[in-house]
């Protein structure tokens, strides 16, 4: 028996409006940095991450409410978000090694991705990796910006926010039908959101719209 409560479903949209500030921080920064491609790719994925979050924490207000139990918003939180981070960290990438201005098309590459979408929903690992990477790219391509910034010391938000994302991993394992663990899993999804967006906008404040990236 699940244990959602109305002020827990209300307090799992707090770490939604956190990814969803520092991406359209990151949206605003890193237009003019990024192909049309890249862009595209990016934004898609902030949209579909801030989505799944805002849909998962839609459920347990409507569980915790009484009103229903739809369980397709919480069966299609993982998968989306998955998806999500994995389409923003390519999108970081893409504009790391093909600043604007280098926006040659590739035809290999939309081989690549059409051919990836199609066997996308065959099993949950594959979602573990996508989420991984994604994470991963979005925290270590942030961390690249910053000391091209000439503020290094801003890749630790971005190194905290990687391990409690990464945590979040760890923590869905458990039992998560217990209020404990609930309540433990959105405390470190906020801190980690969090720093993510404290690290964003600290480096939207001291620039990064302006910064020139060079090949």
């Amino acid at each position: 028996m699940k244990e959602f409560s109305i002020p827990m479903a209300l307090t799992d949209f707090v770490p939604v409006l956190l990814f969803a500030w520092a991406g359209v921080l990151m949206m605003r920064d890193l237009y003019g940095k990024m192909s049309k491609g890249a862009f595209a790719i990016f934004a898609a994925g902030i949209i579909d991450v801030t989505c799944a979050g805002a849909l998962k924490a839609l459920y347990k207000l409507l569980y915790a409410a009484g009103i229903c139990d739809f369980a397709p918003l919480s069966a299609m939180f993982f998968p989306v978000q998955a998806i999500g981070f994995l389409l923003s960290g390519l999108g970081l990438v893409a504009m790391l090694v093909y600043p604007q201005g280098n926006t040659q098309e590739n035809p290999q590459r939309k081989t690549v991705l059409h051919t990836a979408a199609l066997p996308v929903f065959t099993g949950t690992f594959i979602f573990v990796g996508m989420m991984t990477a994604g994470i991963g790219m979005i925290c270590v391509s942030m961390s690249v910006l910053a000391k091209k910034l000439g503020k290094p010391v801003l890749i630790i938000f971005f190194v905290l926010a990687l391990i409690a994302m990464l945590g979040m991993g760890y923590l869905s394992s458990h039992d998560f039908t217990k209020a404990s663990m609930n309540w433990i899993a959105q405390g470190t999804n906020i801190f980690g959101q969090g720093a993510l967006l404290w690290g964003t906008w600290l480096m939207h404040r001291a620039g990064l719209e302006k910064l020139e990236l060079k090949k």
